[in-house]
C-alpha cells in the first residue's frame, strides 16, 4: 500500500480532472483543483445539471448511512467518497453514522486513492477522532484492499459492516466487478450490507449524448458508464433493500433534501443496498 501510495502521489497531476475533485467542486467543496472546476463547467454547458448530480449524490450517502445506522450497523467502509468537503461541518458521513446511532460510536473507514483527498483528510479527520481512519486503497485491486492492516484490525469483522462501494465508475470490466461483489460478500458477515452508486447516461437527451460522451471521453477517460439493466445484471442475486434499484434522489427520500427530487433522472445515478444474508 505505501509503494503504490508513493508512486499515486508521484503522478499527481493538478491538470488532469479526477470524478472525486469534480463532485468537490460541483458541490461546493474545497478539495480539487482548477482543471476540476473548468471540467464542471464544461459539464454544464454540455448539460446543465452537474451541480444537481453532485448534491444529490452526497445526499443519498448520507440517507444510506443514516439508514444503515438506524439498523444498527456500526462499521462501515466507505470506498471511493472522496471524503466529500461538500457536507457542512460536522455532517461528514462519519458525523451522520454517529448522530443515527446515539447508543454506541461507529467505527468508519475511508478508502481513497487520490493522493489531495487522501492527505486532506488525514489531516483533518484522523487527528480529532479516534474512530475513522483513512486508507489508501483502489477498488480495482480489492484482495489487496480487504487484507489491508488497517482495515482488517480497526474493524471487527466477526460483526457486520456495512460496505459503500461509490468507485464503481472505475471498474470497466463487468466480470471483474462480479469478482469485486463476491469477494466483498465472502469477506462481511451475516447482516452486513453492500451499497453502490453506478453513474449512467439513461436520462440524457438523445440530442445531448454525443456532446456528453465526447466531454466524457476528454475529461474523464476510462469512466464506465452503465445502464439499468447492466446495474441490475451486476446485482443478480443480491436481496435488495427498499426500494431496489433507483434514481439515487428517490432512495428513501426523506422531504429533507430537494436536489433533483423533481427530476431524479438528473442525477445521473442510480443506487442500490443490499442485505448480505
Amino acid at each position: 500500500m505505501r509503494q503504490r501510495a508513493i508512486r499515486n502521489l508521484a503522478k499527481l497531476d493538478m491538470t488532469q480532472a479526477r470524478i472525486t475533485r469534480i463532485l468537490d467542486a460541483a458541490a461546493g467543496g474545497k478539495n480539487h483543483f482548477t482543471a476540476d472546476r473548468d471540467a464542471v463547467r464544461r459539464y454544464d454547458l454540455a448539460a446543465p445539471v452537474t451541480t444537481t448530480a453532485a448534491r444529490a449524490v452526497l445526499h443519498y450517502l448520507c440517507r444510506v448511512v443514516r439508514h444503515l445506522a438506524g439498523e444498527g450497523v456500526d462499521q462501515f467502509v466507505i470506498v471511493g467518497s472522496g471524503v466529500p468537503s461538500g457536507l457542512p461541518p460536522g455532517g461528514q458521513l462519519h458525523d451522520v453514522a454517529r448522530d443515527a446511532l446515539r447508543v454506541s460510536a461507529p467505527r468508519v473507514v475511508y478508502v481513497e486513492n487520490d493522493p489531495m483527498v487522501l492527505a486532506g483528510a488525514r489531516a483533518t479527520i484522523e487527528p480529532i477522532t479516534d474512530l475513522v481512519r483513512v486508507v489508501e486503497g483502489d477498488i480495482r485491486e480489492i484482495d489487496e484492499l480487504l487484507d489491508d492492516r488497517v482495515l482488517q484490525t480497526f474493524l471487527d469483522w466477526d460483526r457486520p459492516v456495512a460496505v459503500l462501494l461509490l468507485s464503481t465508475h472505475s471498474l470497466n470490466d463487468d466480470e471483474y466487478f462480479h469478482y469485486v461483489i463476491k469477494r466483498i460478500r465472502q469477506a462481511v458477515r451475516e447482516g452486513s450490507y453492500l451499497s453502490l452508486l453506478q453513474t449512467t447516461f439513461d436520462a440524457i437527451p438523445p440530442e445531448l449524448l454525443s456532446a456528453v460522451h465526447d466531454l466524457l471521453a476528454m475529461t474523464l477517460p476510462g469512466h464506465a458508464i452503465r445502464t439499468r439493466e447492466e446495474v441490475e445484471a451486476l446485482l443478480h442475486g443480491l436481496v435488495l433493500v427498499d426500494p431496489g434499484l433507483v434514481w439515487i434522489p428517490d432512495w428513501r427520500p426523506d422531504g429533507q433534501d430537494v436536489e433533483g427530487a423533481d427530476q431524479p433522472g438528473a442525477s445521473g445515478g442510480y443506487g442500490a443496498v443490499a442485505r448480505i444474508p
